[in-house]
C-alpha cells in the first residue's frame, strides 16, 4: 500500500471517528439494539416512495436548479409562513441542501474568516466546531446548564467580543432534547441587536416539540433579520439517508451561501425533491410529528421504569437522554462500551460533546424506533 511521503499537518489534529459511527459499529459488532445513533428503524409511507419513482419515470434524472427544484422551495415558503408568519423569497432566500450538516457548513464557509469567533453551546452537535475551524474561526463555547441544559445568558454576553461573527443555536436541542422558550429568544435577539453577528439556528427537530411551540428564529424579526434557518426533510419524514434539507436567509446572506453551495455540492437529488414537494401538501405529515413522536417517548420512558436509569426531561427531538450514576461511576464511553458489549443496547455519551471531556455520567438513548425494539431495549435495560 502506498503511504503519503511527508508529515500531514491536520487542521483538525483533535478529530477522530465521529461518536455516532463508532456506536453504530459497535452495535453491529455486538448484535446489540442501536439506540445511538439518531435514524429511524421503520420506514417513510410507501407513497412517498411511489412520488419519487413517478418523477424519475416522468425523466426528472438530470440536475436540479441549483438553489433547489422550484417547486419543492415553494412548499418550503408556504410551509414557513403558515407556521412562523414571515414569508421568504423562492428566487432569493431559500436554498434545498444535501442534508442539515452541509448547509450549516455550508453558512459557516459563507461568512467565517480566519480569525473570526463563533459561539456554540455545549453539549454541542459534533458537526458544528469542526465546520468553524476548518473555515479558520475559532469556537467559543458557552455551556449549557446541567441538569436541565438551559442557556446561561450572562455567560453568553460575556463571551461576545469584536471578534464575535456568528453564533450557533439549536433548539430542540441534540443532544438533551432540551427546547429555547420565547423568553432565550427574545434575549438572543437582545444581545445581537446592534451587532454583525450572524446566527446559524439549527432547527431540524421543528416538528417534534412536545410542551408548548417551537420559538424558530422565524418568529423574531431581530433575529429573522440576521439568522441561517436550517431544517431537515431526513428528520420529518424518516429519510434521514436521503440526506435533504434546506436553508432560509435574507436574500443578503443567501447570496453569499449560494456563492459558497454551489461548489461545494452544486445541487441535490432531482426526483426526491419533487417528490418531497409534492407530499408535503399533506401538511399533517408534519404537524402530526410531535404526537407520533411523544407517543413513542412515553412508551420508553415506561419501559425504563424499574430501572436504574434516571430519565431527565424530554421536550422535544427523538432522544431521551438518561442518568446512570446510580449504576456506575464509569467514564460515560466506558460505560456506553460496556453496555453495548455486555446489555446488548448502544447508547451515545454526553461527554463526546464537550471539547473537554466532560462528564456528568449522562447518556442519549433514540427512541425514533418500533415499539418492539424499544420493548426489547427496556428489558435489557431494566436488567443493567
Amino acid at each position: 500500500m502506498p503511504t503519503f511521503p511527508a508529515p500531514i499537518d491536520s487542521r483538525l489534529p483533535w478529530v477522530g471517528t465521529t461518536i455516532f459511527t463508532v456506536m453504530s459499529r459497535l452495535a453491529a459488532q455486538h448484535g446489540a439494539i442501536n439506540l445511538s445513533q439518531g435514524f429511524p428503524d421503520f420506514s417513510a409511507p410507501q407513497a412517498l416512495f411511489d412520488l419519487v419513482a413517478k418523477h424519475m419515470n416522468a425523466g426528472a434524472n438530470q440536475y436540479a436548479p441549483m438553489a433547489g427544484a422550484l417547486p419543492l422551495r415553494e412548499a418550503i415558503a408556504e410551509k414557513v409562513a403558515a407556521l412562523y408568519g414571515l414569508t421568504f423569497d423562492v428566487e432569493q432566500e431559500i436554498t434545498v441542501t444535501a442534508g442539515a450538516t452541509q448547509a450549516i457548513f455550508t453558512a459557516v464557509a459563507a461568512l467565517v474568516r480566519p480569525g473570526d469567533e463563533a459561539i456554540v453551546f455545549e453539549p454541542v452537535y459534533d458537526s458544528y466546531v469542526p465546520s468553524i475551524e476548518l473555515n479558520g474561526g475559532c469556537a467559543v463555547p458557552c455551556r449549557l446548564t446541567f441538569p436541565d441544559y438551559r442557556p446561561d445568558w450572562s455567560e453568553v454576553r460575556a463571551r461576545i467580543t469584536p471578534r464575535t461573527r456568528m453564533i450557533v443555536i439549536n433548539s430542540p436541542h441534540n443532544p438533551s432534547g432540551a427546547v429555547w422558550t420565547a423568553q432565550d429568544m427574545l434575549q438572543l435577539e437582545q444581545l445581537v441587536r446592534g451587532t454583525n453577528i450572524v446566527i446559524v439556528s439549527d432547527e431540524v427537530y421543528e416538528h417534534i416539540v412536545f410542551e408548548g411551540r417551537h420559538e424558530s428564529v422565524v418568529r423574531y424579526p431581530g433575529l429573522a433579520e440576521r439568522s441561517f434557518v436550517v431544517s431537515s426533510f431526513g428528520k420529518t419524514y424518516h429519510v434521514t439517508g436521503w440526506k435533504i434539507a434546506y436553508c432560509l436567509a435574507p436574500r443578503e446572506l443567501m447570496a453569499e451561501f449560494r456563492k459558497a453551495h454551489q461548489f461545494v455540492v452544486f445541487c441535490v437529488n432531482h426526483p426526491m425533491q419533487l417528490a418531497l414537494a409534492e407530499f408535503m401538501k399533506d401538511k399533517q405529515r408534519y404537524l402530526g410529528l410531535a404526537d407520533f413522536y411523544q407517543a413513542k417517548r412515553d412508551f420508553f420512558r415506561k419501559q425504563l421504569e424499574g430501572s436504574r436509569f434516571v430519565p431527565l426531561p424530554c421536550p422535544g427531538t427523538y432522544f431521551q437522554s438518561v442518568r446512570y450514576d446510580a449504576i456506575s461511576d464509569e467514564p460515560d464511553r466506558a460505560f456506553v462500551e460496556r453496555l453495548t458489549k455486555a446489555h446488548g443496547v448502544a447508547a451515545i455519551p454526553f461527554s463526546a460533546f464537550y471539547r473537554d471531556g466532560r462528564d456528568d455520567k449522562v447518556i442519549r438513548f433514540c427512541f425514533a424506533k418500533g415499539e418492539e425494539t424499544l420493548a426489547r431495549a427496556g428489558e435489557k435495560l431494566r436488567a443493567v
